[in-house]
């Protein structure tokens, strides 16, 4: 987003912001979406007929435990951002298992939406500066007048050196 909205280096500005925006700003709203929709999956692909059905798990506990789990963690992201990591390690743990005890892990659709979303929980990190491309930090870079380097007489240099080598200055 650019424009007169945008102060460099930050979000655009709160005060123009609506409620729902900045709650989704303050937490990893997508991961937590992700993980819930591919806990939902596997819950939908759990009801479809025998035909399809290539995997239930033990008597069909697993089977419906771990992606209710998903779920769970998925809400708990949403709405306690604070312990994501935890929550995170635990959703891609549980979406791997789903493999083996629902229906390959809703056809693959459902393990790999747990999967990226407990990876976009993982790595997002709160009030972080957007990134800046190299070709903006050099075009800042250029731009900037050069910097003063200082006094450059021989008492730098030989203060520098007596401080390197572990001798105070007053013994020279």
């Amino acid at each position: 987003m650019s424009g007169p909205d945008r102060v460099e280096g930050q979000q655009p500005a709160v005060a123009q912001q609506d409620a729902f925006t900045r709650w989704v700003y303050g937490r990893p709203f997508f991961g937590g979406l992700w993980l819930t929709l591919g806990g939902a999956w596997i819950l939908l692909t759990m009801k479809a007929s025998v035909k399809v059905v290539l995997h239930v798990g033990m008597q069909g506990a697993a089977g419906y435990l771990l992606p209710t789990l998903m779920v769970v963690l998925g809400l708990l992201i949403l709405f306690s951002p604070a312990q994501r990591l935890f929550y995170s390690i635990t959703g891609v743990l549980i979406s791997m298992g789903s493999w083996v005890t629902s229906n390959m892990g809703g056809f693959m659709v459902g393990l790999l939406l747990g999967v990226v979303g407990s990876v976009l929980t993982f790595g997002w990190l709160p009030d972080q500066d957007p990134r800046v491309s190299r070709r903006e930090r050099r075009g800042s870079a250029q731009d900037a007048p050069a910097a003063d380097p200082g006094p450059t007489g021989s008492d730098t240099h030989t203060a520098q050196a007596g401080i390197a080598a572990g001798t105070p200055q007053a013994a020279r």
